[in-house]
């Protein structure tokens, strides 16, 4: 399966394939967006700059977007978040259900889907045109988060500015109402246990996956600009509901994973955003890993 496949001069959204033990979990690339410096807290916008062109990026960063798909072992298929959807502010956005066509799957074949935290990015392609775009699927999403975004009470006293954030999420998750199962950790599936990881949203949650004696942590928004975050765990997002909070997750889980050499996926690693974590001086770096096709 190719990472990237051309229709004229517009890009199809990249599908990678690895094997995980007895299961198939596909990175589905939903695109990009331009962002800002602006949008960086903790450490200077010149700190984040120098860490940008040290990383061979731009100064201005480009974040990119994935979901994931699990198949395999006689299980029915499962999602991992649904990226933008028709929620896309930009036609560089929004491709996941496209990457989904790509790999056979249809929507109506998804059991369930692991919601992460109920941000737009990760949420919007649940509707299409109003309606649940996976008619038949639970969505699985933890009750923290659950109370945060979706009560009458909470919209009502959101700021102005952030309620399009509560009313995309209501929105996204109304056509599911009889179908949402809400959780606290651990296994929510059988081999796949949610991981809560508080701060960039209270019930923001990554997923440990364990197949055939091997496993991948999807640990989903704890980096959004790699160039910057690895380097400087320090560094956060504007998009953080508690930013000290996600702080002190994301120093925790960068220290447990480089120490256990966990295999990691994430939402906003650079595609197929499947590798490694390293102790790299006083902060870390991201070692993709090695895929090698047709294995």
């Amino acid at each position: 399966m190719t990472e990237k496949l051309m229709t004229g001069s517009k890009p199809l959204p990249g599908v990678l394939r690895w094997n995980l033990g007895d299961l198939t979990v596909t990175a589905l690339n939903d695109g990009w967006f331009q962002a800002s410096l602006d949008l960086v807290t903790g450490i200077s916008q010149e700190e984040a700059g120098r860490l940008q062109v040290a990383g061979f990026r731009t100064e201005q960063p480009k974040i990119t977007l994935n979901a994931f798909l699990i198949t395999g072992a006689g299980r029915k298929p499962v999602l991992i978040d649904t990226g933008y959807g028709d929620l896309a502010p930009a036609e560089t956005l929004g491709r996941a259900g496209a990457a989904l066509a790509l790999t056979g799957v249809k929507p109506e074949e998804i059991e369930t889907v692991l919601v992460t935290h109920l941000h737009p990015d990760h949420v919007g392609g649940l509707v299409k045109d109003g309606a649940a775009r996976y008619p038949n699927a639970e969505i699985v999403v933890h009750a923290d988060e659950a109370a945060h975004w979706l009560p009458d009470e909470a919209l009502s006293r959101a700021p102005d500015a952030a309620k399009p954030y509560f009313e995309g999420a209501r929105k996204a998750v109304a056509p599911y109402a009889k179908r949402m199962r809400e959780h606290r950790g651990g296994e929510v599936l059988p081999g796949i246990t949610a991981l809560h990881l508080p701060g960039h949203t209270p019930g923001h949650c990554g997923f440990r996956i364990v197949s055939g004696g091997q496993s991948l942590l999807m640990w989903t928004d704890v980096v959004h600009l790699p160039a910057i975050q690895f380097k400087n765990p320090q560094a956060g997002v504007g998009f953080d509901v508690d930013g000290d909070q996600a702080r002190e997750t994301r120093k925790k889980i960068m220290d447990a994973v480089a120490s256990e050499r966990t295999f990691i996926a994430g939402s906003h690693l650079e595609f197929p955003a499947l590798g490694y974590v390293d102790r790299d001086g006083a902060g870390y770096s991201f070692v993709p890993a090695l895929w090698v096709g047709g294995e």
